[in-house]
């Protein structure tokens, strides 16, 4: 071997030996824990329970439809447009044509061919899409007709879904009247109303039960017992004896 393959040899062998050292000591100074079980945990959200309560509409229709503005409804039908049209002898979509919709019975648009879920809801067609029903199915589909082929999550806001009911209101040849603001208080009104009376009338058939029962035992049991003990026993003991003695 002559010197620069010694050399060279040298500068491998010294490369090699520096490059594991510097391993060795890097380990030995980051050394980390093997983890029990290799991987992330990834932490999905909670689904809402099965049973969890339906969503409810806190505000009764009829209050809110009061303030609604159908001008701003038409803006919030554009969430609906991709799947319904609107407009007098519009074509059906995925879902069927809306107009007229307002106290028409359910699935029962022409040319349409509805889920099961919605053929047994609407009964044969006796039941209409009152204001109450459009509330409550554009506040949650899937919850007030399980099952339906409807895949949209629903208008949560109460004045957008007014706006819109209101505004498919009028996309009508002859609009239904509104609702008054206060007929759903009137019907809540009317329970409270005939309990009262019931409630009132319940007290009086308690009160005079009530006076006759205290007042009964309290005056023969003073006046019955005191005249009949003290005089019946003394008048008939003393002449009972004396008549047959004498003779």
């Amino acid at each position: 071997m002559n010197s620069y393959t010694n050399m060279g040899v040298g500068a491998f062998l010294g490369t090699v030996f520096v490059l594991m050292s510097v391993s060795i000591a890097s380990e030995g100074i980051f050394h980390s824990e093997t983890p029990e079980k290799e991987g992330f945990a990834i932490v999905a959200e909670e689904a809402a329970p099965a049973d969890a309560a339906p969503e409810v509409a806190a505000t009764p229709i009829a209050v809110l439809l009061a303030s609604a503005d159908a001008a701003a409804g038409e803006g919030v039908f554009k969430k609906c447009a991709s799947c319904h049209t609107v407009d007098k002898g519009g074509a059906n979509k995925v879902g069927p044509n809306l107009y007229g919709l307002v106290d028409r019975p359910i699935a029962s648009h022409e040319g349409f061919s509805y889920s099961a879920a919605m053929t047994e809801f609407a009964q044969g067609g006796s039941v209409l899409w009152t204001w109450d029903h459009l509330n409550e199915f554009l506040l949650a589909p899937k919850q007030h007709i399980p099952g339906t082929a409807m895949g949209f999550a629903g208008v949560k806001k109460d004045d957008e879904r007014a706006n819109l009911i209101v505004y498919l209101h009028t996309m009508a040849d002859s609009p239904v009247p509104l609702p008054a603001p206060d007929a759903a208080p009137a019907d809540a009104a009317a329970a409270p109303a005939d309990a009262a009376p019931a409630d009132a009338a319940a007290a009086p058939a308690e009160a005079p039960a009530a006076a006759p029962a205290e007042a009964a035992p309290a005056a023969p049991a003073d006046a019955a017992p005191a005249a009949p003990a003290e005089t019946a026993p003394v008048a008939p003991a003393e002449p009972a004896p004396a008549q047959p003695a004498t003779p």
